[in-house]
């Protein structure tokens, strides 16, 4: 496995666990962890099955991009920069294994929209989500004001975006930015326990339920539900779809092989 300088990987029973490690910036993303990242995502492992995100130490999820880096970029390059933030995200959301964001503290700008990215949200009781980028004089640049609409509604959406206003877990919980909020040492714990009721699964009907999900957000009714019915029909070329159903009318244990 590559060592990496910003990110620690730990791989345990199908479930990969991601730390974005850069504790002096509060895990702040500049363009040599988006790389990092990036990298990662590419040559991940074909046997993990889960993948959880958090960030080190007990402050930080990850408090935005890096405003050292960013403050002196010209329109050209501050696009370059945002859309290499985007690249990555994009690549997160649609890894064909569930992403789960273990938001252990601050989650703002960037470190908002790389939660927003992942399929599903647990946060500690100490977390904070926000898009304070306006206070800055730009805007949210690796697809939070996308990502953020479609997931807590425009409305909501746009007051946090405009105001730059800060949340904590539970109104972040309220507003459905979140699935769960824990207490810090129970953070971990539950998102270990949630990445492993999912590995249980059929690995590939896991994967085509979140292409579903997520091809079909923006289709018609008519085209997304075709959508769901060619997936399902693909379901029974595997021998997970012959293990599983072949385990529930027989009453034991079913194994899958990821075929």
């Amino acid at each position: 496995m590559t060592d990496y300088n910003f990110l620690k990987i730990d791989l345990a029973e199908q479930v990969c666990t991601l730390t974005i490690s850069a504790p002096k910036s509060l895990n702040a993303l500049n363009s040599n962890i988006l790389k990092e990242l990036d990298d990662f995502l590419s040559g991940m492992d074909k046997n993990i099955r889960a993948l959880i995100i958090t960030g080190d130490g007990e402050k930080s999820f990850v408090a935005g991009a890096d405003i050292s880096e960013m403050q002196p970029l010209n329109a050209e390059e501050g696009e370059r920069f945002g859309a290499a933030g985007a690249k990555v995200f994009r690549k997160i959301e649609t890894l064909p294994i569930p992403v789960i964001a273990a938001v252990n503290g601050f989650a703002l700008g960037g470190g908002c929209e790389l939660a927003l990215a992942c399929d599903i949200r647990l946060a500690s009781s100490r977390a904070k989500f926000g898009q304070p980028e306006v206070g800055l004089g730009i805007i949210p640049g690796f697809s939070g004001t996308y990502r953020l609409a479609k997931i807590a509604g425009m409305g909501v959406a746009k007051e946090l975006i405009f105001t730059g206003r800060a949340i904590k877990a539970d109104e972040a919980l309220r507003i459905g930015l979140v699935n769960a909020v824990y207490e810090p040492e129970q953070l971990m714990v539950e998102a270990m326990s949630l990445a492993k009721r999912i590995v249980k699964n059929a690995p590939i009907a896991v994967r085509y339920a979140k292409e579903c999900i997520n091809e079909e957000y923006d289709l018609p009714a008519d085209e997304a539900i075709a959508f769901e019915s060619r997936m399902f029909g693909k379901c029974f070329d595997t021998k997970d779809q012959k293990a599983g159903m072949t385990a529930f009318l027989t009453k034991q244990e079913a194994h899958f092989n990821n075929e």
